[in-house]
């Protein structure tokens, strides 16, 4: 079979068939896993004690687990050898380097502080969460929203390098350093490198890895054609089950904590609602002006406005401990992005034919591609 690889807008050409059934009720489906998480968090004794048994760093075994499986099939889907497309676009990772770094922690660090100025503990956890960039979920959401999977799997990986290097100085910056010059309390926070580090290795490192040798063996094995038409159509399903999965166990980890402290969950809600709406609304404005196509500014938004919550709990978790206020604000940070990018993902895809006429990589309404 022909392994030619395929032009920016081939690739990104949807091939259209109706949504599956667990696609069609993702919704649904969140929502529920969301429910049952708070409730086995709850009212099952001991659930805590078991998940969070054996750790790496400090996010739970079987959350790590939930999370590999999610993120192998769509890195399995990638083609790793258009990637070059995607490192020679200047706009693209220019723009996405300025949202990631500059942009989103500084909406965050404002948000905070509007929101948050009575209560430090939250506050702290919100900012921290907005310094740790996505590098996990927001594959999925780009997927689902047929954002390209290749600019998706570069801007991942190059905000898995900066997170190593700039993590902890931005960290300074946002925490102490700026809050000083504004006359603001500050925060002493030493970040542990290894949790950043182990957080890069494991939720992208190893699927990553994984991902590249199943499609590098697969297609020189059986093909292109098999590999995209018969392989991937039974693996893709799986990147789902994870995130469900995934969903039910982070909020059994924090169920009894979310559910006896509403009022302190609904303000922690208020500005992470307001930055996720916000920074995908500016990250894909923003890539439409500099002329990016549809699929390209959906990645952007996508990879903007999401964050790598799994660093951000373990950051609070290692530095201010389990029962911080600190963490509270990062297990909240899911509670709000998983929904509201869920909702984000169908805001795309509406409003696809509206902002980008004409485009080619703009799916067809209420259809979602079958790519492989």
């Amino acid at each position: 079979m022909s392994t030619t690889a395929t032009t920016p807008a081939q690739s990104a050409a949807p091939v259209i068939k109706e949504m599956s059934f667990l696609d069609r009720w993702l919704p649904a489906w969140i929502v529920l896993a969301m429910a049952i998480g708070l409730m086995l968090g709850r009212f099952v004794p001991g659930l805590n004690t078991a998940l969070e048994a054996v750790t790496i760093g400090e996010v739970s075994l079987p959350i790590a687990m939930g999370l590999l499986v999610m993120m192998y099939p769509v890195l399995a889907k990638v083609r790793y050898d258009e990637t070059h497309r995607v490192t020679g676009d200047k706009r693209l990772l220019g723009l996405s380097l300025v949202l990631n770094w500059l942009v989103g922690p500084a909406l965050m660090f404002v948000l905070a502080w509007v929101f948050l100025s009575d209560l430090p503990e939250y506050r702290t956890g919100l900012i921290i969460v907005g310094l740790a960039r996505c590098i996990a979920m927001v594959l999925i959401w780009n997927d689902l929203a047929c954002g390209d999977r290749e600019a998706a799997a570069v801007l991942v990986a190059i905000n898995s390098v900066f997170q190593v290097f700039a993590f902890g100085a931005l960290g300074w910056f946002y925490l102490q350093l700026l809050p000083s010059w504004l006359g603001l309390p500050t925060t002493s926070v030493d970040f542990s490198v290894w949790a950043i580090v182990a957080s890069v290795l494991v939720f992208l490192g190893i699927p990553l890895l994984a991902g590249f040798l199943t499609r590098v063996f697969g297609e020189k094995a059986k093909g292109r054609q098999w590999y995209e038409e018969k392989f991937l159509p039974k693996l893709g399903p799986w990147a789902l089950y994870g995130l469900l999965f995934t969903i039910v166990l982070l909020f059994a980890l924090q169920g009894e904590a979310i559910t006896s402290q509403p009022l302190d969950v609904a303000r922690i809600a208020v500005p992470l609602f307001i930055y996720f709406a916000l920074m995908f609304a500016i990250g894909l404005l923003a890539s439409k002006a500099s002329g990016l196509s549809y699929a390209k500014s959906t990645t952007v938004a996508f990879t903007a406005s999401g964050n790598n919550f799994e660093l951000a709990i373990a950051v609070a978790i290692g530095t201010f401990g389990v029962t911080s206020g600190q963490a509270l604000a990062g297990v909240v940070g899911p509670l709000i992005e998983v929904p509201v990018l869920v909702g984000l993902v169908y805001v795309a895809l509406r409003a696809g034919r509206r902002l980008f006429p004409n485009d080619p990589t703009v799916p067809a309404r209420r259809t979602q591609e079958a790519r492989p």
